[in-house]
């Protein structure tokens, strides 16, 4: 599964906006609200924010950066189609929670 925008899932705390500010040659002020690429620890962060969502799952479903591996076998009389089926949905049952979003097409 993959995260849909990566980083740009990550809000900027409202005390720190005006340090993201850029200013524009039309005399326009640019603030992100959320992080923008290129910051040096933009990669890092959003790597922590996803390891410590998916904390409570990470048995069965270990992230990559913005890819999150969900994998299941068959157990407890269920079928491998069964347990996966239940564990696709308490992972995104977590996101949704987080404001966290899948891209469903991947």
């Amino acid at each position: 599964m993959d995260l849909m925008d990566g980083i740009y899932q990550i809000l900027i705390r409202e005390r720190d906006i005006p340090y993201k500010a850029v200013s524009l040659p039309s005399s326009m002020l640019w603030e992100w609200l959320v992080m923008p690429q290129g910051l040096s620890n933009a990669p890092a962060t959003f790597n922590r924010r996803v390891t410590n969502l998916l904390r409570s799952v990470r048995d069965f479903a270990p992230s990559y950066f913005d890819d999150v591996f969900v994998h299941s076998r068959a157990m407890d009389g269920k079928t491998d189609v069964e347990v996966h089926r239940i564990r696709v949905r308490k992972v995104l049952a977590i996101m949704r929670e987080q404001n966290f979003f899948a891209n469903l097409k991947e």
